[in-house]
């Protein structure tokens, strides 16, 4: 089975290097790997569903820890999810300039890294769901398992073993890996894009919607 001490081994034998200190760093260069694979992929398996409560008088939504990537916020009003549209702050501003005046929330902006707006100010508390893109559970001999385990250990294993090379300055070799993770990634990108549709759809946006470009069309 493909865990963290499979990827340690991995490593090893690969740079052919038992060293202490280079394997004492291996998992400095995993992290490393899990971090870029955070940023370069755009999978539905580093969605999470956080559920949260919009308190009644706060226009300040605390966002779930460790979010990246804010996909979609909505609420439940009388039974009905209502979906949240995104705006920037300075929209919400000129849209609700008096944050005490309060009704039923329409819109969300960026804050910053851990908040967002919300307005109209909620004039009741809702129960909501915060829709996100975040890293996995970091892997460690603890938690030996997660989705680059599961479901793209090609691209785990060659993003370290990039970090593996520069670690020995063996910078000829980590333009190799560099190589063959450009390779892999563009595959993983495909079947992400290949799960936004079935066989009787267009296909779709990572927004969600229809592509607007016509098929069979220059």
């Amino acid at each position: 089975m493909v865990n963290y001490t499979y990827l340690v081994n991995d490593i090893i034998q690969a740079s052919e290097n038992e060293g202490t200190e280079f394997v004492n760093y291996i998992p400095n260069m995993v992290n490393r790997a899990e971090e870029r694979l955070t940023k370069d992929l755009d999978d539905y398996g580093l969605v999470s569903y956080t559920s949260v409560a919009v308190s009644s008088g706060n226009n300040i939504l605390t966002l779930p820890t460790g979010t990246r990537i804010v996909k979609n916020i909505n609420i439940v009003s009388n039974s009905t999810k209502i979906n949240l549209l995104q705006r920037t702050d300075e929209y919400i501003n000129d849209y609700w300039p008096v944050s005490a005046s309060t009704d039923e929330p329409r819109y969300y902006a960026p804050r910053n890294n851990s908040t967002v707006l919300i307005a109209p100010t909620p004039a009741s508390t809702y129960s909501g769901q915060v829709v996100h893109v975040s890293r996995p559970v970091t892997l460690t001999s603890a938690t030996p398992e997660n989705y680059y385990t599961d479901f793209c250990y090609d691209l785990l294993f060659n993003a370290s073993m990039i970090e593996a090379m520069v670690f020995q300055k063996d910078y000829s070799t980590s333009q190799l890996f560099e190589q063959r993770y450009a390779q892999l990634l563009e595959l993983q990108r495909n079947q992400a894009r290949r799960t936004r549709r079935d066989d009787m759809q267009s296909p779709a946006s990572p927004a969600g919607a229809d592509d607007n470009l016509v098929a069979n069309t220059n």
